[in-house]
């Protein structure tokens, strides 16, 4: 199926008001007349690490939401979300949506400060798992990072919530600064482990980490910042004991791409699930 001639397809960037900064994301607002092959084709025309599609809006604010990656439809993406929040509320106002994803049901709250608009998701019920001893192996050797540059006190761990993604912490910032892996290698794994991203992190603060995100299986070297695993590291931090239970964390991504951004995350005590927030503008 070919795209429609009416569909829209907005161009939105996120955890940044900074078009140049975040993650871009492109946006479909009305994509009830696009197939699988369709989206997957808008997505892939853009380039972008994913594109958001939204259908069956029930007008109260609750709509279904796919995401596309260039080579593939992924079950939740944090920065779409974040960038398609946006876009609805400066078409229909600030407010509350609920959005269905494949991994579940995903509230978001848009907030307006002055001229800036800002998304607040709410992530499906997050878990964390170990990695087996072979499979950490390949991982470390696919990136190139000797086992010794990892950081002891945040061990590796797989995260989730909405998507899997593997959680190494390097010793020192220098250490993720330097980042050139063997695509194709590390894409074989993260199938073999159904990951989504690696979520690379160094640790500046109690509660300020910078982040990279390699991302093969979408056909993008690298997420430019992520929602998604930024969401499954608050369950990391939260499961290893590595902050408290009402945290708010900061991670810096992007700037070693080029495009800076932050993600607030933040845990409560009374509530398992993880909420990630961020500026966001359109890109003309």
């Amino acid at each position: 199926m070919s795209r429609p001639p009416r569909t829209e397809v907005l161009r939105y960037t996120a955890f940044s008001a900074d078009p140049d900064g975040g993650n871009p994301a492109g946006v479909v607002l009305d994509a009830s007349g696009l197939d699988d092959a369709a989206m997957l084709a808008v997505a892939a025309e853009l380039g972008y690490s994913e594109s958001a599609f939204l259908t069956a809006s029930d007008g109260r604010g609750g709509y279904t939401i796919r995401y596309f990656s260039p080579k593939a439809e992924v079950p939740f993406c944090g920065h779409a979300t974040v960038a398609t929040a946006i876009a609805l509320a400066e078409r229909d106002g600030p407010g509350d949506l609920l959005l269905a994803t494949a991994a579940g049901t995903v509230p978001v709250t848009v907030t307006r400060d002055g001229d800036e608009l800002r998304a607040t998701l709410t992530s499906v019920e997050p878990s964390v798992s170990d990695i087996g001893p072979d499979d950490l192996t390949e991982a470390l050797a696919a990136l190139d990072w000797p086992a010794a540059d990892l950081d002891p006190a945040l061990p590796p761990r797989i995260a989730y919530a909405g998507a899997r993604h593997l959680v190494l912490a390097a010793a020192t910032r220098e250490r993720l600064a330097d980042l050139d892996y063997d695509f194709a290698r590390l894409e074989a794994l993260m199938h073999r482990l159904d990951l989504t991203t690696l979520q690379l992190v160094s640790r500046e603060s109690a509660t300020v980490f910078h982040v990279r995100d390699p991302f093969p299986v979408g056909g993008v070297v690298e997420d430019p910042a992520t929602g998604a695993a930024a969401a499954a590291f608050g369950a990391y931090t939260r499961e290893l004991g590595l902050v408290p239970d009402d945290a708010v964390l900061t991670l810096h991504q992007g700037a070693d791409m080029g495009r800076p951004g932050t993600l607030t995350v933040e845990l409560r005590p009374d509530d398992t699930r993880i909420r990630v927030s961020g500026t966001g503008t359109r890109i003309d």
